[in-house]
C-alpha cells in the first residue's frame, strides 16, 4: 500500500478506504472481479463507458495497493488476467452492500418519479 494513503487529512479510516477503492471505476472493477478472474478486454466490455487508458490506470492503482493481482502469460498475443488478492476479497461485503444500497435507491427514485408523473 502506498504510504500516502495512510496519511489522510481527516484521520478517519473511511478516508483510507475511499482512497483505495474510491471513484467511479474501481468499485466496478472490483465488483466484476468478485465473480472470478477477468481479462482486460472482458473488463472493457463489462464497462463500455470507460476508456482503455482509464481502465489501465485504475487497474495499476488497485494492483499497487495490493487489492488485485495481474497475471501475465508469456504468449503471443499477450494474455493478462486480473484477480482479487485475499485483501481484495475482503472487500466483498462492502461491495455487495454498495450494490444493494444502489438497487434500493434506484427503486425508490423510480417509484418517486412514477408518483410525480401520476400526480401531474
Amino acid at each position: 500500500m502506498r504510504i500516502k494513503r495512510l496519511d489522510g487529512k481527516s484521520g478517519c479510516a473511511v478516508e483510507i478506504t475511499l482512497s483505495v477503492i474510491g471513484g467511479l471505476w474501481k468499485p466496478l472493477i472490483l465488483f466484476h472481479l468478485l465473480h472470478g478472474k477477468k481479462r482486460f478486454m472482458e473488463l472493457t466490455r463489462l464497462m463500455p463507458n470507460t476508456t482503455q487508458r482509464m481502465l489501465t490506470l485504475q487497474l495499476r492503482e488497485l494492483e499497487a495497493d495490493g487489492v488485485i493481482e495481474r497475471h501475465m502469460f508469456p504468449q503471443v498475443p499477450p494474455k493478462v488476467e486480473y484477480t482479487l488478492t485475499p485483501l481484495g476479497k475482503s472487500l466483498a461485503p462492502v461491495l455487495i452492500s454498495l450494490r444493494d444500497w444502489g438497487q434500493s435507491y434506484r427503486e425508490r427514485e423510480l417509484s418517486n418519479q412514477q408518483s410525480e408523473v401520476i400526480d401531474a
